[in-house]
C-alpha cells in the first residue's frame, strides 16, 4: 500500500447501515490505515525530538526490483531481496506456565501450532511473525512489510510457507524462516488476504486491476498458472475449509460459502442490511458447517475491508445459530478450527490472554496462559 493510496477520501464516511460494496471498503481502509500509520509516525518523531541526548538513523533496505508484468495471467517465480532485514528463526521469552484450567491434552486433541503477526499498525517498517506450540517457547520468524503482516499475511496449512501481497501489488511467497522468497504474480489486490489450498499447494487472490474477480494460482507449475472463477464475487478475505470443499466470504453484510470453483453453495442466514453484520471472518471449520467471525449489531460501525481477526462469536453456518463455547465468563478473542475439527480458543485474562483446546462437541480439553511476549500480537492461524 503505497503514499498515495493512503491520502486517499481523508474525508470522514459517515457509517449508514447499507450494503457496502467492495471499492467503498477498500476507501475506508486505505483511509483508516493511513491514519493509523501517521498517528503511530508523529508520535515516534515526538519521541526523537525530545531526546536531546541521540540521533536515529532509519537504514532501509535495498531497494526490490521493478513490479512483473501485469497483462499476463502468470510469471515465473523470481527470487529477490527480502525487503526486510535479514529475517531468521529464534526463541523469544519463555512460556509462561499454565493456567489454573488442565494442562494435559487428551491422545486424540491437541493443540497445534500457533502463528502470530501483529494486531496493530505501527510506526515500524517490518513486523516479525511469531509462532507458538503451547508448552514449548514463542520462535521469531521472518520479518514483513508491517502492512501485510497485519493485512493480508496467510500462513499454508502445514505451517512452512507464508504467502503475503507487497505494496507492489505482487503475490510473494517465502518459508517462514524468510528463505526461498518467491515472487509468484503481479496485480494482485494487496487489500484482500491471499488463501492457501488444503493441499498448500494453491492460492486464491483477488485481482488488483478487476475487482471481483478471483484466481486460483498454482505455486508449483513452471508457469504459475491460473485457473478464473468464472463468475465475480465481491468477497474478500476468503477462507478455505480443510476437507477441500468450502470456500467462506465476507459478501456486503453477511457470509456466503462457494465451492472451490467459485459456484455459489450458500448464504449464512441471520445477516440483514438493518440487523446483525459482519465483514470479518476468521476461521471455518474442516467441512465448512461452523464459521468464527466478528459480529457487529445494529448501530455498531460496520467495519471496512481491512482484515479483522478479532471473534465474538461462532456460528453454524446452515442455521446461523451461535455455538456455545465454554468459556468460563472471561472475553471472547479469537478463535482457529483445526483439521480434527477441534477449536483453539483465546480468552482475556486479565491484561493478558489464555488458550482452550475444544473438542469437536464443545467440551474444553485443556487450558494453557499465552506468553507475556505474544500479548500484542493476533493470531493468524494454526496449523497441526
Amino acid at each position: 500500500m503505497n503514499d498515495q493510496r493512503l491520502r486517499l477520501d481523508l474525508a470522514a464516511l459517515a457509517d449508514e447501515v447499507t450494503s457496502v460494496d467492495l471499492r467503498d471498503r477498500t476507501l475506508r481502509t486505505s483511509r483508516r490505515l493511513g491514519i493509523q500509520r501517521a498517528v503511530a509516525t508523529s508520535a515516534a518523531a515526538l519521541v526523537l525530538i525530545a531526546a536531546a541526548t541521540g540521533t536515529a538513523f532509519a537504514i532501509r533496505p535495498n531497494e526490490s526490483p521493478p513490479p512483473l508484468p501485469a497483462d499476463t495471467p502468470s510469471v515465473t517465480a523470481t527470487p529477490s531481496q527480502s525487503p526486510s532485514p535479514t529475517p531468521s528463526t529464534s526463541v523469544d521469552t519463555p512460556a509462561a506456565p499454565p493456567s489454573s484450567g488442565s494442562s494435559t491434552n487428551t491422545p486424540t486433541v491437541q493443540f497445534g501450532k500457533l502463528f502470530y503477526g501483529p494486531a496493530d499498525v505501527t510506526e515500524a517498517e517490518t513486523a516479525y511473525l511469531r509462532s507458538w506450540r503451547p508448552g514449548d517457547s514463542p520462535v521469531r520468524l521472518l520479518a514483513l512489510p508491517v502492512l501485510a503482516a497485519k493485512g493480508n499475511s496467510s500462513i499454508s496449512p502445514d505451517g512452512r510457507r507464508v504467502a503475503w501481497v507487497d505494496d507492489r501489488a505482487i503475490l510473494v511467497v517465502a518459508d517462514v524462516d524468510g528463505s526461498d522468497r518467491q515472487e509468484m504474480r503481479s496485480d494482485v489486490a494487496d487489500s484482500c488476504t491471499p488463501v492457501w489450498s488444503p493441499d498448500g499447494r494453491h492460492l486464491l487472490f483477488n485481482s488488483g486491476s478487476e475487482p471481483g474477480r478471483h484466481g486460483v494460482l498454482d505455486t508449483r507449475s513452471d508457469k504459475r498458472t491460473v485457473e478464473w472463477w468464472a463468475e465475480r464475487h465481491s468477497g474478500c478475505h476468503a477462507l478455505w475449509s480443510a476437507d477441500g470443499r468450502s470456500i467462506a466470504m465476507a459478501v456486503d453484510v453477511g457470509v456466503t460459502l462457494y465451492a472451490a470453483d467459485g459456484t455459489k453453495k450458500r448464504t449464512v442466514p441471520g445477516f440483514s442490511v438493518r440487523g446483525t453484520r459482519s465483514h470479518d471472518i476468521a476461521s471455518l471449520s474442516p467441512d465448512g458447517s461452523r464459521i468464527a467471525l466478528l459480529q457487529r449489531e445494529p448501530g455498531e460501525d460496520s467495519g471496512d475491508i481491512a482484515r479483522e481477526l478479532w471473534v465474538n462469536a461462532v456460528l453454524d453456518t446452515r442455521t446461523g445459530k451461535q455455538v456455545a463455547l465454554p468459556l468460563g465468563g472471561r472475553t471472547l478473542r479469537q478463535v482457529y478450527f483445526q483439521s480434527d475439527g477441534s477449536m483453539v480458543v483465546r480468552v482475556q485474562t486479565g491484561s493478558g490472554y489464555a488458550v482452550l483446546l475444544v473438542d469437536e462437541d464443545g467440551r474444553k480439553v485443556s487450558e494453557i496462559a499465552e506468553p507475556a511476549s505474544l500479548k500484542d500480537m493476533q493470531i493468524l492461524a494454526v496449523v497441526d
